[in-house]
């Protein structure tokens, strides 16, 4: 079962621990720890109130601060609610929200990701089996949004289907599969437990995300939005006279327009990586920024230096993108950018959605994506390549059989998704977000898929002109620093460097 909860500042366990040994009467304790929550929900709006009345009133902030502790909640969510409303939103973000999420599915996991405002600590896929977790069941519903009258018939069926994946799953553990490749078998459907924060601004975007577009038509994405909803009427109410007045817009306009003139035809999985196109001139723009930073030259007047420096000094390029990249802020590495397009399974996809310095375009849900296009671990390859393509395919006759022969909605049918299918994505990053992740995604103990996907990248790049000097701060820190922070789980490749 689905639940969300808001963590407070408070633990209100500990305080009543503490509570009960002065206060004696009961009702008293209860009426002073829901005192103390009415506090802390005040608060919430105080902070926005505040930061809203800061640039139209007179006064330091603390006097604003006071203006605002003078007033009442609904006060204060009714002015915040009228500046937001005007669209400074951006007051929202000083008041910030950590939830707790109990038995959400994958599918909810991948939308919060995309926000990339939020924050996440999600349970390692990768060192845990999760073959005994549980796993979320919809209602049918046909494409009218009608429950079915067979609906019952129908989940016992796809609950079945679906235990037969976790079954094959712990087989895989049980016979020496490691969970990082046991999970590719396992479906979109299986339970995951989350903390997210959020500041109240996304959580507002998020809510709408979830209640008022076609993502609402996915049965758990909108009991996750309702659920957040309501957190969101007792501790941010400021942001729910928005969220009421936003239309119900339950298609997407783009993809209607687009399917009147481009017809929805099969689709092929990128083989590796592709450069799209990039900001070119990569290595000089960099130093020049360096330099126009700290000289505040025009751009002439930066590129004449440095090219004088570099008839002089040959080794000046090289070691100043060293020091820019490993010594300083970094901040010239953003100057740069590069567009890439290429294929992940749905198993790995998060490990680069979570980093939130880029842009990502990831494919919705629905349409569902080509479930006969999907990876196989080596590791599973090996052993037991017939066992996981028989699921594979058992999976898509399942499939066609609820959406053809029952009729069932393609919202309903996303958990049928296997973790091992694979999607095009498309990402926009600048060189010094690229640097941090290939950084990490290029170390010998990443995870197989998302290692072989960086080290593309990084080839790529390394075979661009303009790229020289760039290239070679990127990989892992122990070939471009000299150091290793993965303390006693280092792979050892540091100390064959250095000898």
């Amino acid at each position: 079962m689905m639940k969300v909860e808001l963590l407070g500042a408070l633990d209100y366990k500990k305080v009543e621990k503490v509570l009960k040994e002065v206060v004696t009467d009961k009702e008293d304790l209860d009426r002073l720890i829901e005192e103390l929550k009415e506090i802390e929900r005040i608060a919430h709006s105080e902070k926005v109130a505040t930061a809203g009345r800061l640039s139209r009133f007179a006064g330091d902030v603390f006097e604003v601060l006071g203006i605002s502790e003078d007033k009442t909640l609904e006060q204060n969510a009714k002015y915040a609610a009228m500046v937001t409303g005007m669209g400074h939103d951006s007051i929202a973000d000083h008041d910030y929200g950590v939830f707790l999420l109990k038995d959400v599915s994958i599918i909810v996991e991948q939308t919060i990701i995309a926000e990339r405002y939020s924050s996440y600590t999600i349970k390692s896929r990768r060192l845990v089996d999760h073959s005994k977790e549980g796993f979320y069941t919809p209602d049918f519903h046909d494409k009218s949004g009608k429950i079915l009258s067979y609906n019952k018939d129908l989940k016992r069926d796809y609950n079945s289907h679906m235990r037969t994946f976790f079954d094959l799953s712990g087989e895989f553990v049980k016979k020496g599969i490691k969970p990082e490749d046991s999970r590719f078998i396992m479906p979109y459907c299986f339970y995951c437990n989350i903390m997210m924060g959020m500041n109240a601004h996304t959580v507002k975007n998020l809510i709408i995300k979830l209640l008022k577009t076609k993502l609402s038509k996915i049965q758990e994405l909108r009991e996750f939005g309702e659920q957040l909803l309501e957190i969101a009427k007792v501790n941010f109410p400021y942001i729910i006279e928005e969220i009421e007045n936003t239309p119900y817009q339950d298609s997407d306009l783009v993809e209607d327009y687009l399917n009147e003139y481009i017809p929805r035809e099969g689709y092929k999985i990128l083989d590796k990586p592709e450069l799209l196109n990039y900001s070119g001139n990569v290595d000089e723009t960099i130093i020049i920024s360096a330099i126009m930073r700290r000289y505040q030259l025009n751009k002439e007047q930066a590129i004449e230096v440095y090219s004088d420096v570099c008839q002089l000094h040959p080794e000046f390029p090289n070691e100043m993108m060293k020091l820019i990249a490993f010594k300083g802020d970094s901040l010239e590495l953003t100057q740069v950018n590069f567009r890439f397009q290429f294929a992940l399974s749905y198993a790995v996809l998060t490990h680069l959605t979570r980093h939130r310095a880029h842009d990502i375009i990831i494919p919705d849900f629905c349409p569902i994506p080509d479930l006969t296009q999907y990876k196989t671990p080596p590791s599973i390859a090996k052993r037991f390549k017939t066992e996981y393509d028989q699921a594979y395919a058992k999976n898509l006759e399942m499939f066609n059989k609820f959406k053809n022969e029952y009729h069932v909605r393609e919202e309903d049918l996303v958990h049928f998704i296997l973790s091992g299918n694979m999607t095009n994505v498309v990402t926009n990053i600048n060189g010094k977000s690229l640097q941090h992740i290939l950084g990490l995604r290029t170390c010998n103990k990443t995870q197989w898929e998302t290692r072989e996907w960086a080290l593309n990248v990084r080839r790529i790049i390394s075979e661009l002109d303009d790229c020289k000097y760039y290239s070679q701060i990127l990989g892992p820190t122990c070939e471009t620093q000299g150091i290793c922070n993965e303390g006693k789980e280092c792979c050892g490749k540091i100390y064959t460097l250095k000898k």
